[in-house]
């Protein structure tokens, strides 16, 4: 599963973008309910949840209108694959929170499923940066928090339900993450963020891009909503102090002691001199090809790498990953919601974006009960409805625009 940067603006274009919008101002790019279909899905969070053991109290956390939930009051202790004691959450404990409106937040699932991924190398590979996603899944009237900026760029991927976003005027002069801008008081964050710029309505398959800093909140407008934040983090001017600092370890001017200060005008106008020298010989080491080199290589790799791993391939048997294809059966996402079979006469058919679709005998009642679900594997579909052929009309439902692959 392959996307640029391209396919998650179009129909902005890329230079568009970087010469309008990139660092400068925010960006909503409507899509369709197909655009995101394989990104994520409630089946896949589901699956996702289930994998108990790759979760903590810091990477799945619960949100109760803006205010944290200690993670005590939905994990439980246990034991963790290196013998250490943790804290794991509990499927009944987090299930009472989520029935009292609490929002999940699911921490660094940016290489958790190959939807996810795609989208996050996508950002990387366009040299932005490295991109961490989280997902979020929230509840109407529910706000998980409140007015506030990152300290990233933020890259939301509405993929269920809608969300409304207020967007306000304020934005901090690029922050970074340091305790200095994260440790802020919410009484300046409202008096920052400023007057209302504008409301923005995410349904499935929008984007919403904000430059690092802009002052943001949201709020579940379906009864349901989950959006994917990829946090994209660029390469900073202080990561260049580090490159130097490694650099200065070979330049003697630097392992030299500073001037003695004994409080007299001389000893202060020493220690002034010698200040200003060191930064003129930074500015000179700046200058350096082996320091640009190593600069340029720095910001040209600043990506997390992510995959690579092929097994058999690596014994020379990559032929029958091939040849075996997925492990998983192909799960499809409804993406005509609302479409339901209607009589015309003598017959039944479906009004499908492709056309009208005509539907015979047990299939009448098989495609009704698949468009009420978000997702249907065929597997379910058989079980449903075993007189269908269900492989036959999940590619018709699919042909006439009504299904894409999840």
């Amino acid at each position: 599963m392959t996307l640029t940067l391209a396919d998650l603006l179009a129909p902005i274009t890329t230079e568009q973008f970087f010469a309008e919008f990139h660092d400068r101002k925010p960006l909503h790019v409507r899509g369709g309910m197909a655009k995101f279909a394989h990104v994520l899905s409630w089946r896949q969070i589901n699956r996702l949840l289930d994998m108990t053991h790759i979760w903590s109290g810091h990477s799945l956390q619960v949100v109760m209108d803006g205010v944290p939930v200690p993670p005590e009051q939905y994990c439980g202790r246990a034991t963790g694959r290196d013998n250490a004691p943790v804290l794991q959450p509990e499927a009944a404990r987090v299930r009472d929170w989520v029935q009292r409106g609490a929002s999940l937040v699911m921490n660094d699932v940016d290489s958790l499923t190959p939807g996810l991924a795609a989208v996050s190398t996508a950002l990387e590979a366009a040299g932005l940066g490295k991109a961490q996603g989280n997902v979020y899944i929230s509840w109407q009237s529910h706000k998980a928090f409140p007015a506030h900026y990152d300290t990233h760029e933020v890259w939301a991927v509405q993929v269920e339900g809608e969300k409304v976003w207020n967007l306000w005027e304020g934005r901090a002069d690029w922050p970074i993450a340091h305790p200095v801008f994260r440790n802020q008081p919410q009484a300046r964050h409202e008096q920052a963020k400023g007057k209302l710029r504008e409301r923005v309505l995410l349904q499935p398959g929008d984007l919403l891009y904000l430059p690092r800093g802009w002052y943001h909140d949201a709020l579940a407008e379906a009864p349901a909503s989950v959006h994917v934040a990829y946090g994209v983090h660029a390469p900073l001017g202080m990561d260049l102090l580090n490159i130097l600092l490694e650099r200065a370890l070979y330049d003697v001017e630097f392992r030299k002691p500073l001037p003695r200060q004994d409080g007299s005008a001389a000893a202060r106008f020493a220690l002034t001199n010698r200040a200003g020298a060191l930064g003129q010989r930074l500015a000179e080491l700046c200058r350096e090809p082996k320091v640009m080199e190593v600069l340029e290589g720095f910001v040209g790799d600043y990506r997390f790498h992510r995959g690579g791993n092929d097994l058999l391939a690596a014994r020379g048997l990559a032929s029958r990953v091939a040849e075996a294809g997925h492990d998983e059966a192909p799960t499809w996402r409804v993406v005509a919601m609302g479409a339901k079979p209607v009589r015309r006469g003598a017959e039944w058919v479906l009004k499908a974006p492709q056309g009208v679709l005509p539907l015979q005998g047990a299939e009448v009642e098989a495609a009704g009960w698949l468009l009420a679900r978000p997702d249907v594997a065929a597997a379910e579909l058989r079980a449903a409805h075993p007189g269908v052929d269900a492989e036959a009309l999940l590619a018709r439902l699919r042909d006439a625009g009504l299904l894409v692959a999840a």
